[in-house]
């Protein structure tokens, strides 16, 4: 009936079975980005910002969320994650944050790292709001993956992960 995966013959939605799938090594980057003004990027870099650690608590928390990924998207399958990184990139007016997840498994950790990714720029936001509340989350998207049948994908023009 469809080509999508999480609906059946019936039109109905459905968990995948991945029981018969190869366990391989898989891996995710995603990126997502911050726009904010270049006083608040200072702050940050300064440790001024009153709520505290704004990158260490945004790297925490997108691990975290990584980790939680399918109590929040509906359908992902629970995954036992071997590694989950988040990193930032600090410009004059940017806040760039980079995630990796990996394992090894018979389904793929996408949803995982642009979880990690949006839940770590909402921290960020979350933390800053009372100095800028006009600061932008933009840009949310897969850069990579590997791994599984479908091999090797790469953003065409991008690898910011490297």
């Amino acid at each position: 009936m469809s080509d999508l995966t999480h609906i059946d013959q019936h039109g109905h939605a459905h968990m995948v079975d991945v029981s018969a799938k190869e366990s391989s090594l898989r891996s995710a980057y995603a990126s997502a980005r911050i726009i904010t003004r270049p006083d608040v990027i200072a702050r940050i870099q300064r440790a001024e910002i009153k709520k505290g650690d704004v990158l260490a608590t945004a790297r925490i928390a997108g691990i975290m969320a990584a980790k939680r990924t399918s109590d929040l998207i509906p359908l992902c399958h629970p995954l036992a994650l071997s590694k989950v990184s988040v990193d930032f990139v600090l410009s004059e007016q940017e806040i760039h944050i980079t995630t990796l997840c990996r394992l090894r498994g018979q389904t793929g950790v996408e949803m995982e790292a642009l979880t990690a990714a949006s839940v770590a720029a909402l921290t960020i936001y979350d933390m800053c709001k009372a100095v800028d509340p006009a600061m932008v989350i933009s840009d949310i998207r897969l850069q990579e993956k590997q791994g599984g049948k479908s091999g090797h994908w790469l953003r065409s023009g991008e690898s910011d992960h490297v």
